[in-house]
């Protein structure tokens, strides 16, 4: 069977909402059945300065579990995707605290980030998703 890049973006999504660790690997698990590799990393922090902090945490996770290769083709097409995912979600967290999850899916040439989390100070939290996509060679 072959996905699209609105499959993947999906497998990306259900990476990020995912509540717990042990969720996280039995979405993995089935995704990985399916021919779609992966992953998911936690951030959280002030948001202007925790967005080099996101897109560095995307590119290490999606490298060490093999979704991209380490080179600049993976690293910019998992840093491109969480960029434009985080500017969807720019102007609702400016200024505020940020804390969630970072979702990343591949199958073949289709690589998607979903980023879920809270906006807010103490607990008068949003929420926010984005979502974004990278065409890269298949592997």
């Amino acid at each position: 069977m072959e996905f699209t890049s609105v499959d993947v973006g999906r497998a990306a999504l259900s990476m990020a909402i995912s509540e717990d660790r042990q969720e996280e690997q039995d979405i993995r698990k089935k995704l990985s059945a399916r021919g779609i590799y992966a992953t998911a990393v936690d951030f959280g922090g002030e948001y202007i300065i925790s967005v080099k902090k996101i897109i560095e945490r995307a590119v290490v996770a999606a490298q060490r579990q093999g979704l991209v290769s380490a080179n600049h083709i993976g690293e910019g097409a998992v840093a491109g995707a969480t960029h434009a995912a985080l500017e969807q979600i720019t102007p609702k967290a400016v200024g505020l605290n940020v804390g969630g999850k970072i979702g990343l899916a591949r199958y073949g040439e289709h690589l998607c980030v979903a980023i879920y989390f809270g906006v807010g100070v103490l607990n008068l939290n949003e929420v926010a998703i984005g979502l974004a996509h990278r065409s890269l060679p298949a592997e």
